[in-house]
């Protein structure tokens, strides 16, 4: 309220009463010698402030000097020549003018006010969650509010780089401003701030920004991914899927996804460089036999690719290959079945079955000919136009007595004294039989399949048995072992027929050994001719000398 108790619109109503009765003094009225000042001039406040107006004039002898205002005022001192006012609640632009009379004359001067406040939302408008790498990106800044509009600007950065500066214009305030987005824009922030410049009226530079918005920036080809999934797969076994993606941006932060059909896999996921590669283990199960398909989806900011391909589960059973008896006695009957699942072809030892899923059979009598015979069951099963083959062998023992072949096992051999010699003798059966020699006699054995250096005393009959638990096979060598004769023995004598008659040593253990004539037949003087048997080491040959 105004000191004079008038209402507002009764001073607006005085103002203007005031400025008619300016305008219609004459000329002369208006060429005042002491003319009235209003102080302070122009001001510039913040929105709500106050401000003290100071009226004076330099007349002698003034009169009536107020002060004509919208605002609210109060008179907070006057005197000769001058009186001040306390305006309040300053909001808006306005103008105050001061009048007064000076011998008989009016005087008047005004002031214009300016209002300034800080905008009220400084907003950068939300950018989209990805942003193509390549494509135009256009950033909005809203303004709300602030003044005085004049001195106000709107500038858009990228951090701290600028990428415009506007005027603020309308209300709200909008500007823009268009960018094209690359890798290196990815995660940077774009935010955009006001500008309200009073530095020309004796104020600051009064800033006020939007919150930052960060972008992200991605870049997909536009091929598919290349998926590596194997053709076939059996029924429980396991194998690795490959999803590759070439040339994106940023490969950590794409999504992938594979699947088997309906069935959701978990792929380990890893990228280098620009490459992103997922792996799954996909194990087939009885319930996907069939065709079946296998996707791979891979997401990166607003964009997807996938690819997908074919792949047939199927059930491979056998080949089963079984020998009634796999261990049979000579003689037995053996019955050999080649066996698998349905749909499958088997072929037992070359001879197919009579149909697909039907098994392949052949019975034998076991002789020892069969004994570790090969038996080969041939399985194959078309999937999807390819031939699967799997094959399986069984070997057939049979049991039967121990045998020598006599070819290959001499009857009489005839070996030299003291020189080294291989008694081949080989014997067969099943179990192995073992085989060992025997001089018939003496029961002294000589070895078999083995070097060994032969005697005289090894002359003989031998028995070469072949012994397992099933029998025992003897067959007789006859071995001759020659040895050189020895004369001069230092048994000399003559007989009473006048005849000089000598000892040949003819086998002996020792080559040293040189018996004399007693040592045969109790000492008999004339011994006839003839060969003599002194013990087991030693045989002499009684000879006339010529």
């Amino acid at each position: 309220m105004s000191p004079s108790g008038l209402l507002r619109g009764a001073c607006r109503t005085t103002l203007i009463s005031l400025l008619l009765v300016c305008c219609l003094l004459p000329p002369g009225a208006q060429g005042q010698k002491f003319p009235l000042r209003v102080e302070p001039q122009n001001p510039v406040l913040p929105a709500g402030g106050s401000f003290l107006v100071n009226c004076s004039t330099d007349c002698p002898n003034p009169k009536l000097i107020t002060l004509e205002t919208s605002l609210p005022k109060k008179p907070v001192g006057n005197g000769l020549g001058w009186a001040a006012f306390q305006l309040s609640s300053v909001t808006s632009d306005s103008q105050v003018l001061c009048s007064g009379f000076c011998d008989g004359f009016q005087m008047t001067a005004s002031s214009d006010i300016t209002v300034y406040r800080f905008p009220e939302r400084v907003e950068l408008a939300p950018l989209p969650r990805w942003q193509p790498v390549g494509e135009n990106l256009t950033l909005r800044c809203q303004v709300a509010g602030g003044a005085p509009r004049t001195n106000l600007t709107v500038v858009l950065l990228r951090g701290e780089e600028e990428l415009s500066r506007q005027p603020a214009v309308g209300e709200p305030a909008e500007a823009t401003v268009t960018v094209l987005a690359g890798r290196d824009d990815h995660l940077a922030n774009f935010s955009c701030r006001t500008e309200l410049d009073l530095r020309s009226r004796g104020l600051g530079l009064f800033q006020n920004s939007s919150a930052p918005r960060q972008l992200r920036t991605f870049a997909l080809p536009v091929t598919p991914p290349h998926l590596v999934v194997p053709r076939l797969l059996e029924v429980g076994t396991t194998w690795s899927v490959n999803c590759t993606l070439d040339r994106l941006f940023p490969a950590s932060e794409a999504q992938v996804q594979l699947a088997l059909g309906n069935q959701m896999l978990n792929p380990a996921v890893e990228s280098h460089g620009d490459t992103i590669t997922a792996t799954a283990t996909v194990t087939a199960s009885a319930e996907q036999e069939g065709a079946r398909e296998i996707v791979c989806n891979l997401t990166l900011g607003s964009d997807s690719r996938e690819a997908r391909e074919n792949l047939t589960i199927y059930r491979f059973w056998g080949p089963i290959l079984n020998l009634s008896e796999s261990s049979a006695s000579e003689g037995t009957k053996v019955t050999v079945t080649c066996a698998a699942g349905a749909r499958v072809q088997v072929t037992l030892d070359g001879v197919p079955a009579a149909a697909p899923g039907q098994p392949a059979q052949l019975q034998l009598i076991a002789t020892e000919r069969d004994d570790r015979r090969n038996f080969s069951c041939n399985a194959t099963l078309e999937v999807d136009r390819e031939i699967l083959h799997r094959n399986r062998s069984a070997q057939l023992r049979v049991l039967y007595g121990p045998k020598i072949d006599q070819a290959k096992c001499p009857q009489r051999l005839t070996w030299k004294d003291r020189t080294t010699n291989v008694l081949r003798c080989q014997a067969r059966g099943n179990p192995d039989p073992e085989l060992h020699c025997f001089q018939e006699g003496s029961q002294n054995e000589v070895p078999v399949g083995i070097p060994f250096t032969v005697m005289l005393n090894y002359s003989g009959t031998y028995s070469c048995r072949a012994v397992s638990s099933r029998g025992t096979y003897t067959v007789t060598v006859v071995m001759n072992v020659q040895g050189e004769p020895k004369r001069g023995c230092g048994c000399r004598w003559a007989t009473h027929a006048g005849r000089v008659r000598v000892f040949i040593l003819l086998a002996s253990l020792h080559r040293s050994e040189c018996p004399c004539c007693h040592h045969c037949h109790g000492g008999v003087s004339d011994p006839g001719v003839g060969d003599y048997h002194c013990g087991l080491s030693v045989r002499l040959r009684v000879a006339e000398e010529e």
